[in-house]
């Protein structure tokens, strides 16, 4: 019990972490992978249908530093917004002008939304970008984030903020797949129920890439 326990705590630390995002193709995760299986042709229709102008966004995936272990902090965004109301995400929006980077751009959404200051957030990396049919192109930023905060949620976008052990979002046991129809296609997606609460969509993708980019790394003692 003792060895597991070592195993999964090389395998969820910030080195580890790191290193995989490291490895990370600079290539976008387009969240279409599907396409890629698809004959050609329906291919070619699908994506007619999909957005052509992909507006650049930027969501901080932030990694909270507990001592029982690391925990994914998600927002449940308000139903009274015009994109992905009520859904479970992370912080995050549009990559302004202003905006130096990605990075930046993650970190003044964090602030604006929840409040987290920046000087609590160290840099992880980046994961590939995501490709949303809602016609965004999202670059994941994961943070490590110390536990010593205190958030000031922005009610007129952030319903509610809560935190999910990382062991419980990348253990298989606690997904579901479902099927979904995008246009001829009919794909498998992932959702990730957390008590009366579910994780779907491009935030459960995002979530799943990082999974997969950890599966990536041999785990090996320091």
């Amino acid at each position: 019990m003792a060895a597991a326990r070592l195993a999964m705590d090389l395998l969820y630390s910030k080195q580890h972490i790191r290193a995989a995002l490291d490895s990370s193709p600079s290539t976008p995760d387009e969240d279409m992978q599907w396409l890629a299986a698809a004959p050609p042709d329906v291919a070619a229709r699908v994506r007619a249908t999909l957005p052509t102008r992909r507006t650049p966004a930027a969501v901080l995936i932030p990694l909270v530093e507990r001592e029982t272990g690391m925990t994914v902090l998600l927002t449940q965004r308000a139903t009274t917004l015009k994109d992905h109301a009520g859904q479970i995400s992370f912080p995050g929006g549009r990559i302004e002008p202003e905006d130096a980077d990605a990075w930046r751009a993650a970190l003044r959404e964090t602030f604006e939304e929840i409040g987290l200051r920046s000087e609590l957030i160290e840099f992880g990396g980046y994961l590939p970008d995501h490709i949303v049919i809602s016609g965004f192109r999202v670059t994941p930023v994961v943070g490590f984030v110390k536990p010593q905060f205190e958030l000031k949620i922005a009610t007129a976008e952030v319903h509610d903020v809560f935190e999910v052990p990382l062991d419980y979002i990348l253990d298989p046991a606690n997904h579901k797949f479902r099927q979904r129809k995008i246009g001829e296609l009919t794909i498998d997606i992932h959702d990730i129920p957390y008590g009366e609460r579910n994780i779907w969509g491009a935030t459960a993708g995002m979530l799943m890439t990082l999974r997969r980019l950890l599966q990536t790394r041999t785990v090996r003692a320091p």
